[in-house]
């Protein structure tokens, strides 16, 4: 309470830093904990594919059928299952005349799928489970959602009928799990059942040669399994299995093991529920960085504020020692001290934990509550973390503190030692340095997230909506009447048919060929789909040539970049060549300039852009394009609503879905933009520690130069020559830091910038921009209270004398 001022700057620090870590580490245990209950976890395997080819490697969270077959027997697994995902178009149940339509998170699995997750069954046989088609295993949620108003033990054999011909009988309901889990699945169709859907051929077949991620393989392995075995085994299965044109263009196959609790964190293979989000480790990583940096700034600020304030605090020791006091009784008040400031910062951080917690909603998953600090790791973290932080902050102040000499000390024959001033200089210069690194990576990251934000995609990509078939919905009479009816709006300026826009999250790629006298050339090429007016639409150029002469005629336009790739020297030599798709020879007939696909973390890839030659089968047209006029800006609700009722008219009971193409381009950097916010933030609270720490020691300085500053004055000088004495000492910490941070800051921006394939460049403008911006923080800081110390009658400090 004697020194308020100083107490307020410490628990401001040491709270801002403890809200950061107790948020931040409970993000962390929220994620780490996933699917950490199972029974034998330790031994649950996912077994992935991975592609690798010239062009580069390429993953695939599923497996091939056959594989199932080739590794049973294997000693070194307990148990193996299989199972399938498929999302009905509609379930019903007739007896209560109700219909549920696009049911989430259904499988096809087989009788060994509940001897690898251990649920717990509430009603029906667990003994005998999914063995015979025609069978159903529901979770409670799931059951209850199906049959409303009946008792759990009255479904078991009750009928629900998928897809309006496959009649399956309940035989067991299972609790829900009630820990985090990615194993999502809310019911269980027998495995047997597919051969009445659409796989039938492929499960009949069970091709080597087609990899499905809906096609998953879960192991788990007997106690003493060996693990190189297996993948020695896999590879072996891998290489029998390679057909001829995996060995000409030397592509390899490879199994992996997954482990249950990397599902929930490897963006290569993804997880069941995509809606949740895909946690990421190095993005947890820099919040962990972030939340140490933050409470290393409040203990230093602690340190340097306390061993500035020890000369105020001798006479006190010096009587204490006098009375008796050992050094270990002083050691202890001081800590007991910085003990209490700890816990009253620990209090006002679980207050303003709650508000975090919304702030940083985009990093923070939906069902992550402040209830999660009653789980005793939780609870024995954030002690074990006061106690480390009690220790950080006090222990050297204390340890300093008693170490005076009485006699000294009661003689006033007290100096600052030279360590202590260099150790609170080296402390200073640290917390600038994290200040500037922040401030320069936040610059850095804005100037790149502007860019990509943009850059031209080289389309048009303002004023595009596009509305998707319903699911389920097959045929393309419905979307050519669609199309149709879209012309009557006044507003619409263009309507295309195809699949998907130029800028997509998805892709299809298959591969093409070209003989070049003799020689093969042999590569990847994405495939778009659309009809005669979708270059036009999306304001795609032609290079060379023209478009297709129609919807369904076999003709290819392709990319500039694939030109290149085909080894054609121009846009013009291109046209009139052939390349062999699926043993057909298939004209160019156009070159197109290069848009970007996906986001500017990859490269441009080779395209080709056909039209809808199998439409004796299937259709590629799933989705209607449309461009907007620039004058329905200002009515752009009325117009959506307008598409809307055309689309219901059409489609009557299904739901509207539309995606305007800059949303989706946004969407590319969802994760660039939660690393701009959470720099904005670490930024302005790594400012906020140190210039409260800067202010602290600027307080302590010049109230010890009070009577200088008096004699100065009284001398002649100027308001602007002491302010400069002042200021200098501090400025120079700063500058250092500054040169410090520089170096640090550029290696780390120019390390995240390599995950791009487009990127700004690293401009000296911003170094010197987040450099005098650090120096006019400070000098306010500073100046605020040097130029009240310097503008005091020096009679007030000299009459003493």
């Amino acid at each position: 309470m004697k020194n308020k001022v100083f107490s307020l700057i410490n628990v401001i620090g040491l709270t801002i830093g403890l809200s950061a870590s107790f948020v931040i580490g409970l993000m962390i245990f929220y994620d780490a904990t996933f699917d950490n209950f199972h029974k034998d976890g330790d031994r649950i395997y996912r077994v992935v594919t991975d592609f690798k080819a010239p062009e580069g490697q390429f993953y695939n969270p599923g497996v091939t059928l056959a594989l199932k077959d080739a590794i049973k027997g294997n000693s070194n697994f307990e148990v193996i299952s299989e199972f399938y995902i498929e999302r009905p178009m509609k379930v019903e149940n007739r007896a209560n005349n109700l219909e549920f339509k696009l049911p989430k998170f259904a499988i096809f699995a087989d009788q060994d799928y509940f001897k690898i997750f251990d649920y717990t069954f509430i009603a029906g046989d667990h003994t005998n489970t999914l063995n015979n088609p025609n069978e159903v295993i529901l979770t409670k949620e799931r059951a209850e959602k199906y049959f409303p108003n009946t008792e759990i033990s009255d479904i078991i054999g009750k009928t629900l009928v998928y897809n309006d011909s496959i009649n399956t009988t309940v035989k067991g309901i299972v609790e829900n799990f009630e820990n985090r889990t990615d194993i999502v699945f809310q019911e269980f169709i027998s495995h047997p059942t597919l051969l009445q859907t659409r796989m039938r051929e492929n499960i009949i077949r069970k091709n080597w040669n087609n990899t499905n991620s809906s096609s998953q393989l879960f192991v788990k392995l007997t106690p003493n399994a060996d693990i190189a075995s297996i993948k020695e085994r896999f590879k072996s299965i891998a290489t029998e299995h390679a057909d001829e044109e995996d060995i000409k263009y030397n592509q390899e196959r490879i199994f992996q093991l997954q482990t249950l609790n990397d599902i929930h964190f490897n963006e290569n293979y993804g997880i069941y529920d995509w809606s949740s989000g895909q946690a990421s480790k190095s993005l947890l990583k820099n919040l962990a960085l972030v939340a140490l940096f933050l409470l290393l700034l409040g203990c230093i600020n602690f340190i340097n504020l306390n061993t500035a304030q020890a000369t105020q605090r001798a006479k006190e020791i010096g009587i204490r020692k006098t009375l008796g006091s050992s050094r270990k009784q002083l050691i202890s008040q001081f800590m007991g001290e910085t003990f209490l400031l700890v816990i009253i910062a620990a209090l006002l951080s679980l207050l303003l934990s709650r508000w975090l917690i919304n702030v940083f909603s985009d990093f923070v998953p939906k069902d992550l509550s402040f209830e999660l600090f009653k789980a005793p790791i939780v609870a024995m973290s954030v002690i074990v973390l006061l106690v480390i932080v009690t220790f950080l902050s006090g222990f050297y102040p204390a340890m300093v503190l008693s170490k005076f000499n009485t006699v000294s000390v009661l003689k006033n024959h007290l100096a600052v030692g030279e360590k202590k001033v260099k150790l609170r200089k080296f402390l200073t210069v640290f917390q600038f340095t994290i200040a500037q690194v922040f401030i320069i990576a936040t610059l850095l990251v804005g100037k790149q997230i502007n860019y990509l934000l943009s850059k031209d995609m080289g389309f048009k990509s303002d004023a595009v909506i596009s509305t998707f078939r319903p699911i389920g919905e097959s045929g393309l009479d419905k979307m050519e009447l669609f199309a149709e009816k879209l012309q009557s709006i006044p507003e619409i300026n263009k309507i295309s048919l195809g699949n998907y826009t130029p800028a997509s999250f998805s892709s299809n790629t298959t591969t093409m060929t070209r003989i070049d006298n003799g020689k093969e050339i042999y590569g990847d090429i994405q495939l778009l789909h659309g009809d005669t007016n979708y270059l036009e639409l999306f304001e795609i150029d032609l290079l060379a040539g023209r478009t297709r002469l129609n919807d369904t005629i076999k003709e290819l336009v392709i990319n500039d970049t694939a030109r290149k790739f085909y080894g054609f020297n121009t846009p013009e030599e291109a046209v009139g060549q052939t390349l062999t798709y699926e043993d057909e020879a298939l004209p160019i007939v156009g070159v197109m300039e290069d848009f970007h696909q996906r986001s500017l973390k990859t490269e441009i890839k080779p395209m080709s852009f056909l039209g809808d030659f199998y439409r004796g089968n299937w259709t590629y047209f799933s989705q209607a394009h449309i461009a907007l006029k620039n004058e329905s800006s200002d009515n752009l609700e009325n117009t959506i609503t307008k598409i809307e009722n055309e689309y219901k008219a059409i489609f009557p009971g299904e739901a509207f879905r539309m995606q305007f193409l800059d949303e989706t381009i946004e969407n590319f950097y969802k994760r660039e933009q939660k690393i701009s916010k959470l720099l904005n933030w670490a930024t302005g609270l790594s400012i906020l520690i140190s210039c409260l720490g800067l202010l602290g020691l600027v307080i302590y300085t010049t109230n010890r130069r009070v009577k200088e500053i008096g004699v100065r004055k009284v001398l002649g000088a100027s308001l602007f020559q002491i302010n400069t004495l002042l200021c200098k000492e501090f400025l120079i910490l700063v500058t250092i830091a500054f040169v410090v941070a520089s170096p640090l800051a550029w290696y780390g921006i120019h390390n995240w910038l390599q995950d791009f394939a487009y990127k700004t460049s690293i401009s000296f403008w911003v170094f010197l921009i987040s450099g005098l911006a650090m120096i006019i923080f400070a000098l306010l800081i500073i100046s605020a209270k040097t130029l009240q110390a310097a503008n005091a009658n020096p009679v007030n400090s000299l009459r003493s004398e």
